[in-house]
């Protein structure tokens, strides 16, 4: 079975919707085709020089990164530019470039979590819910004997999930009408005859990222030529969506002993910190990449250290008069768990449908910092 890029990303955007991004950010295919074949995929936190070089050596075919390659929109696209000498370079090697950004860190199983489970937190929650999945409810008709096959192909689809219970519906019967006109070929009766038919009103609840993919199982599944169905909107409120997680440690840690830690989970050879005081951390909020904005919200939420990158001299000024400890980690050193997140992932989801593509994760050093 040939597995094109667009069957890449579908599995990719299963596990972190685009439509999770945050507004200012730009996640998707920057560079390529959907329909290019897929045979080998690299993975990578940045598309620098180094790392198309690397996809050129290893003659992969698609390039999928946690940072986007094109943030901002491009006026031209010239090859003596660095960027535009990058594009060049892609699309004539005939490789597609894939970004996964905020979307992957706030997603469920994604980033974020990967990061919170790491340093063993407990009683995780998000830490700024930016929103919520929308959620509609099905209703189809369905003949006598039919409905489990229905539910079954709507619970595939991610269709009737209400908290840890699938296959969640209600049903109720009825009569259902018809009258096969010239150029049918009904399940049930004949043509230009009325059709009295004892039926199941079925309703399910699915989310808005499951509808398209809920609705094409059913009418597969339906054995009715025509499928009666309704979609209706509602204004609950599904799955909840925000940056960052925060969390209680096992055991309450000081300062220097919770970074002693993180040394050694994310292999580092030094961190800064910001100590604020001499208590013991028991509530902890983590921020992937640069999160030194969220040193207030961490601390309205009664959390009393943030792991986070990119902190500056002033934020660290204002962490110390909030009383939060505050732990710069790096914004690399928090983010580059993404590529072992998306290659456990890839290799499942893989596996699981029988797709035969090679995974490498880029060895190549994109770190801009050195440490002397």
């Amino acid at each position: 079975m040939v597995t094109r890029v667009k069957d890449v990303i579908s599995l990719i955007e299963k596990l972190a919707p685009r439509e999770y991004a945050m507004n200012w950010d730009n996640v998707g295919l920057q560079v390529g085709s959907y329909e290019k074949e897929v045979k080998r995929l690299i993975l990578c936190l940045d598309v620098t020089r180094e790392v198309l070089e690397e996809a050129i050596k290893e003659k992969v075919d698609l390039i999928i990164a946690h940072h986007p390659m094109i943030f901002s929109p491009l006026k031209s696209i010239v090859k003596e530019d660095y960027k535009g000498n990058l594009i060049h370079e892609a699309i004539g090697n005939n490789i597609s470039i894939y970004a996964t950004h905020t979307n992957m860190d706030v997603t469920k199983g994604g980033l974020n979590d990967f990061v919170a489970n790491k340093i063993e937190l407990q009683d995780i929650s998000i830490l700024d819910m930016t929103n919520s999945e929308k959620l509609y409810k099905i209703v189809v008709f369905i003949p006598e004997g039919y409905e489990d096959d229905i539910v079954n192909a709507l619970a595939v689809a991610g269709a009737g999930h209400i908290g840890n219970y699938s296959h969640c519906s209600f049903r109720s019967d009825g009569v259902g009408t018809f009258k096969p006109l010239e150029g049918t070929t009904p399940f049930i009766g004949q043509q230009g005859e009325l059709e009295k038919v004892n039926e199941i009103r079925m309703e399910t609840i699915v989310s808005q990222k499951n509808l398209n993919a809920a609705i094409d199982n059913m009418i597969r599944a339906h054995p009715y030529e025509e499928v009666a169905y309704d979609i209706f909107p509602l204004h609950l409120e599904g799955k909840k969506i925000g940056i960052g997680r925060f969390g209680r440690l096992k055991t309450p840690q000081n300062i220097e002993q919770l970074v002693r830690k993180l040394k050694t989970s994310f292999d580092l050879e030094q961190i800064r910190y910001i100590k604020a005081n001499d208590d013991e951390i028991q509530k902890v909020a983590i921020v992937n990449g640069s999160g030194a904005d969220y040193i207030k919200l961490s601390q309205e939420k009664g959390c009393q250290c943030l792991i986070t990158g990119d902190v500056k001299y002033h934020d660290a000024q204002t962490a110390k008069e909030l009383g939060i400890s505050v732990i710069d980690a790096g914004h690399f050193e928090t983010e580059i768990f993404f590529v072992q997140l998306v290659e456990k992932y890839l290799k499942k989801e893989f596996h699981e449908n029988n797709i035969e593509v090679d995974i490498i994760v880029s060895d190549t050093k994109i770190n801009p910092f050195n440490i002397l």
